[in-house]
């Protein structure tokens, strides 16, 4: 198996460009930040700009934990890499991470000054510095679970191939770490059920929410409702329609992943009353 390291410094736009230095490089398969990359997808792994400090997220990036340890080490026993690109903020860090994974020497070392114009990197930095920002090297979809009830923006990344011509070179992630900002934000479980409710009074099959419950983990949410329909409807339709729409609006409103949806048909009213805001 190939190893090579990307080196560069906090914020110099290293998992911006990993993708395309990976491809450069005919390597299949990433580390970054404690979360190994295939094609696009997470493999294995937590990321750590999850993390609620800097030394938390410094200890997932280096695979302290002996449980995230072994994940990484049995999905490359597993998976088979032909060549894997290891990012990380110094020598000395990259170092570690071969040493703790058992994944042997480097082939070569190859730093953001290679690939990147000093303009670029002072940019990125000032990114990182002024606004928080941090590139996760997959597709907003792949971090759902693991960012449940943050704010994601996809990035589409594209490589000029000759004058008017682009290659996709795929879809990266851009969040907010907790700990890259000053303060901490909360999304309470009466902000999910008004937004549920929202949407189930505003459906003509749909009369109210009669009771509701979530659970807001850090993998997702858990609901369980009850609710009373208007008679005449399709009882599944209504159901399923609903389902679709409230996580749809999740999603739309902080990016939820939901988990378990459960809605429970508690009684039927034959006709449909004004909604009560």
């Amino acid at each position: 198996m190939r190893l090579v390291a990307f080196v560069g410094a906090s914020g110099s736009g290293k998992s911006h460009r990993a993708l395309w230095v990976a491809r450069e490089n005919d390597l299949d398969y990433i580390i970054d930040d404690g979360i190994l990359i295939h094609e696009n997808s997470i493999v294995a792994g937590k990321s750590a700009k999850k993390a609620p400090s800097k030394i938390g997220s410094v200890k997932i990036a280096l695979f302290y934990e002996e449980e995230h340890r072994n994940s990484i080490k049995k999905a490359i026993e597993e998976h088979q890499p032909k060549g894997i690109l290891v990012l990380g903020t110094s020598d000395a860090m990259v170092e570690r991470i071969a040493k703790v994974l058992e994944l042997g020497e480097y082939e070569k070392r190859i730093y953001i000054e290679d690939v990147a114009s000093p303009y670029e990197i002072e940019q990125a930095k000032k990114t990182r510095i002024d606004q928080g920002k941090h590139v996760i090297p997959v597709p907003t979809m792949q971090l759902k679970k693991q960012f449940s009830g943050y704010f994601l923006d996809p990035l589409q990344i594209f490589r000029r191939k000759g004058k008017g011509h682009f290659q996709n070179i795929g879809e990266k992630s851009v969040v907010r770490p907790t700990f890259s900002y000053y303060g901490k934000y909360t999304i309470s479980d009466y902000a999910i059920y008004q937004l549920v409710n929202y949407t189930i009074v505003t459906m003509p099959q749909m009369e109210k929410v009669s009771r509701f419950r979530t659970s807001n983990t850090p993998d997702g949410l858990y609901i369980d409702m009850d609710v009373i329909m208007v008679f005449g409807y399709n009882l599944l339709e209504a159901v399923k329609a609903a389902r679709a729409q409230i996580i749809k609006e999740l999603d739309r409103f902080a990016g939820f992943n939901v988990n378990s949806f459960n809605i429970n048909i508690k009684n039927l009213v034959f006709k449909k009353s004004p909604p009560d805001f």
